[in-house]
């Protein structure tokens, strides 16, 4: 950008993703923010369910087709569609979309990370995998200490998971997040530690206080998701230091950025 801001590496990239989530908005609305900040967004994440019950699906696609941005289902649906037993519906599903990514959870059923491996390896078969490691149950979250963690996460990617996202809700009060919104920093703090590759972890931060603090902990180059869509602009401001909360870090010194 210049000599003050750290030179954003353009799309399609790999590291310092910024994946919105929308949560069933009207198409209006999603057309404007897309088209008007694309250059910024790299997914957008149709929530939860919402894809089965948005009207405006496949246009909403299109838009995101047509300003270069990539795009998967909720996990919440994958898991709806298991313990339904009718998988094969949803891989039809997903072709209907010309789905190239897909999301592949156990937050909310009763699903063993090593079975939820199993499906990751089928699915990478055909479609570049999300998966996502982390309960939305908040007591039971709490109760899932780091070791545990790091053990899906690693088993997901070996599975075929191309990044593992790090359950926050779309809220900010579960998995990575206690009840209150206030963030498990020993959980992190040993996720960052433990020689995974950082630039293959996703992490979920709804909220400004999430985004900074992974933003000084990871760098300018960690991937976030669930964004708002009207946070746009205010999550780019802050991974260039452009904003009070991020403005003293050395950014020019970032070598992923070089």
């Amino acid at each position: 950008m210049n000599s003050i801001t750290p030179p954003r590496i353009k799309k399609p990239r790999e590291t310092g993703l910024t994946m919105l989530i929308d949560k069933g908005y009207p198409i209006r609305y999603f057309q404007d923010v897309i088209e008007s900040f694309s250059e910024h967004i790299d997914f957008v994440k149709f929530g939860w369910g919402t894809s089965l019950v948005t009207k405006q699906i496949q246009e909403k696609i299109e838009i995101l087709n047509q300003n270069g941005i990539d795009f998967c289902m909720g996990g919440t649906l994958f898991e709806k569609f298991y313990q339904k037993n009718c998988l094969d519906s949803y891989k039809a599903f997903l072709n209907k979309h010309h789905c190239q990514h897909v999301e592949i959870s156990n937050g909310t059923i009763p699903l063993a990370n090593s079975e939820k491996a199993k499906y990751i390896e089928d699915f990478s078969q055909d479609f570049c995998v999300f998966s996502e490691v982390g309960l939305k149950d908040v007591s039971k979250s709490e109760h899932m200490p780091p070791r545990e963690w790091i053990r899906c996460i690693k088993e997901d990617l070996v599975a075929g998971a191309n990044k593992v996202i790090t359950e926050a809700r779309e809220g900010g009060t579960s998995g990575i997040c206690r009840s209150n919104g206030e963030l498990r920093f020993g959980l992190i703090d040993e996720i960052i530690h433990s020689g995974i590759d950082i630039d293959r972890v996703v992490f979920e931060a709804p909220t400004k206080s999430l985004q900074t603090f992974f933003i000084k902990s990871v760098g300018y180059h960690c991937n976030l998701a669930n964004i708002a869509f009207s946070d746009v602009i205010a999550l780019e401001t802050l991974r260039l230091g452009l904003r009070s909360d991020t403005f003293f870090m050395d950014h020019l010194n970032e070598e992923s950025y070089a």
